[in-house]
């Protein structure tokens, strides 16, 4: 039940994006983390990042500058609390992790010139960003799929910041998020397990 009103919600968000209706997606973006959140079952570190990732998601629906770095900073909490909850799991491999650190510094200096004001605090964002996902290789490949998925969503965001924008960008943003968000939880419940049987272990995730 509570996957299925994740779902109704999703398809209402991309809905309102798909016609750029704003009422359908003030309505909806604010539920899908929360949502997930429900279906996590408890408070932990993936658990925290999904509230940061409300309150970003909030802040985003707002146009303006100012309100773009409230969102990139809540989004910010939310890198940060996954990550330290993936590297519980363990380390990435030393390959992805240089795989991503790559990733990074070659796209800020591709991005860079056409950032403005926006470059220093994409710069730190996007650090973390990649930091996360390369960690999240350290739980399982549906939580790695989830990392690089909303890796790509924000580096759709970053395009659309430099200028860089093409049709339907938002939607695809919102798609590659939306599956991120969905494939994070369900893999981090899939690792821990679910009842008691996951013990203390699941808690700390």
């Amino acid at each position: 039940m509570k996957l299925w009103l994740f779902f109704a919600a999703a398809a209402v968000e991309l809905t309102g994006v798909a016609l750029s209706w704003e009422p359908l997606q003030w309505v909806a973006k604010p539920l899908l983390a929360p949502l997930l959140l429900w279906h996590l079952g408890r408070f932990c570190l993936v658990g925290w990042g999904l509230v940061f990732a409300t309150a970003g998601d909030v802040a985003l629906l707002v146009p303006g500058t100012v309100p773009f770095l409230l969102g990139m900073a809540c989004f910010l909490g939310t890198q940060i609390c996954f990550l330290v909850a993936f590297l519980r799991h363990g380390r990435p491999r030393r390959l992805v992790a240089l795989g991503y650190g790559i990733l990074w510094a070659v796209l800020n200096a591709v991005l860079w010139p056409s950032l403005g004001d926006l470059r220093v605090p994409i710069l730190v964002y996007s650090l973390a960003l990649s930091a996360m996902a390369a960690a999240a290789w350290s739980v399982s490949p549906v939580v790695a799929a989830g990392g690089f998925l909303f890796l790509l969503s924000d580096l759709l965001i970053g395009l659309g910041a430099a200028g860089l924008g093409f049709p339907g960008r938002n939607l695809v943003v919102m798609v590659t998020y939306i599956a991120a968000l969905f494939l994070i939880v369900t893999g981090v419940l899939s690792r821990d397990g679910t009842g008691d049987r996951a013990g203390g272990r699941a808690a700390r995730a």
